[in-house]
């Protein structure tokens, strides 16, 4: 067997059932007993991300709406521009219905997650904040589950330097770039080392500080540009709304048998490329979430489940309209050039694909910076809380920035797809094992809400 199919075995195990029912089950179980909260205090989290808390005990290391820009910085990346396309191609436009439907239930998980690391968050020994699932795995369930957050942690570094924070991002600028303005590959890889190299080397705050300028900016001029597409196409939009879902039920007769996609195949691609953008249930936002200058979990996961609103139902769907409104996912295109194609087709002018390739490269730029600082807090867990090795991640870290553009691009969603599963298990654990004290904390904040007790 080849390493390629070897490692699509692997995927496919990973991938298979157990896992799309336990993040699907996580979901629909916290929408239920948090009653809808996804729904009923959206339009309140989008109030909160812009209304600074004012209590004066808050501890943390940046503002609320940094610690979302950081965690939207690092979910927001190839995976709403290849990454759907790459599932449309594989399971059909039925799976941008799945696609949905896990990031609806995957919000109420996001606030979960979000809201335990903010209640068992801690500090390192150098005096930063530290959070994230090893934290609420180890002191929310006790000693004896260490070793499932030392797992969780080790696949955290694994995602960040073999996931989603190198090679899917990586490959996908320098191949944008090379398709549009044929921009050297070599070229683009050596500068864009330089400049995560200087920025990542600066921590955090750097890191928060250039994603809270780039991800406002980039998903609105992204959005724009998909709206005005679907605007010039209005008349096709509701029959490719109906066609999404005929597909998502019933592939055969919604495309036709010919094209051999099944009901698995769209849910498994619409829910593994769904989680590989939005990240609920992965347990990456609750480290960036932890950082948060604020004394109330439940606020800051109210603020950080927008980002999977704001990712998938929003960004993920204007991509995905787009491929399927014009027809391109029909072609022989792949990945940032089938979204090239169709925005080219969409604006009947090559503008579309200038628009893709810029919005592209934002997007994977701030996500490789987000995740930098994701495994570099998993990496600090496992050396027991100590920063001093910290440098040697860093530098691993823009080695593999370096040497990612010459990865073939199935093998990198595949290995991308493999690590992404394995951090996901840990945390749904996690999540499961510490279920009621997120009811329990949820209630205590909307009682104390009500009764006046608290800032709303």
């Amino acid at each position: 067997m080849s390493i390629s199919s070897i490692l699509n075995s692997i995927d496919n195990i990973i991938w298979g059932a157990p896992l799309i029912i336990l993040l699907s089950a996580v979901g629909v179980y916290f929408t239920i007993q948090l009653k809808l909260l996804q729904f009923i205090h959206l339009p309140k989290a989008f109030i909160y991300m812009f209304k600074p808390e004012k209590s004066k005990n808050q501890s943390g290391d940046i503002s609320a709406f940094a610690a979302l820009s950081t965690a939207i910085a690092a979910t927001i990346g190839t995976g709403n521009i290849i990454g759907v396309a790459t599932a449309i191609q594989a399971g059909g436009p039925g799976s941008l219905f799945w696609m949905w439907l896990i990031a609806l239930f995957g919000m109420s998980t996001k606030y979960a997650e979000s809201m335990l690391a903010l209640k068992f968050r801690t500090k390192d020994k150098d005096g930063f904040i530290a959070g994230g699932p090893m934290y609420y795995i180890e002191l929310g369930m006790g000693k004896k589950w260490k070793w499932l957050a030392k797992l969780f942690a080790i696949f955290g570094v694994m995602v960040a330097l073999f996931g989603i924070g190198t090679f899917p991002q990586v490959n996908g600028i320098t191949t944008a770039l090379n398709d549009t303005f044929n921009i050297p590959i070599s070229i683009t890889a050596v500068i864009l080392t330089v400049i995560v190299a200087s920025i990542v080397l600066g921590g955090v705050k750097r890191i928060s500080k250039i994603a809270s300028v780039i991800v406002p900016f980039m998903a609105i001029a992204y959005v724009c540009a998909s709206l005005l597409i679907l605007g010039l196409n209005f008349d096709k939009l509701p029959s490719t709304l109906l066609f999404i879902v005929e597909a998502a039920f019933n592939p055969e007769s919604a495309i036709g048998g010919a094209l051999g996609f099944t009901v698995m195949q769209a849910i498994q691609s619409g829910v593994a490329r769904g989680i590989f953008s939005n990240e609920a249930g992965l347990g990456s936002a609750p480290i960036a979430a932890a950082a948060a200058q604020t004394k109330e979990p439940v606020r800051q996961g109210l603020i950080s489940m927008t980002g999977t609103f704001l990712d998938t139902i929003i960004v993920c769907t204007m991509t995905g309209l787009v491929i399927v409104l014009t027809g391109t996912w029909q072609g022989a295109e792949e990945g940032a050039a089938l979204t090239n194609l169709a925005f080219s087709q969409g604006l009947a002018s090559s503008v579309g694909a200038v628009i893709v390739t810029i919005g592209l490269v934002f997007f994977a730029f701030t996500t490789i910076l987000g995740w930098c600082y994701y495994g570099e807090r998993c990496f600090v867990y496992l050396s027991g809380g100590r920063t001093k090795g910290i440098k040697f991640y860093r530098v691993i870290f823009i080695c593999l920035i370096a040497v990612a553009p010459f990865i073939h691009l199935n093998t990198i969603w595949t290995i991308a797809d493999i690590v992404n599963g394995l951090m996901a298990f840990p945390n749904l654990i996690a999540l499961v094992g510490l279920r009621h004290v997120v009811i329990a904390e949820t209630r205590s904040y909307f009682e104390r809400l009500k009764k006046g007790l608290i800032e709303g």
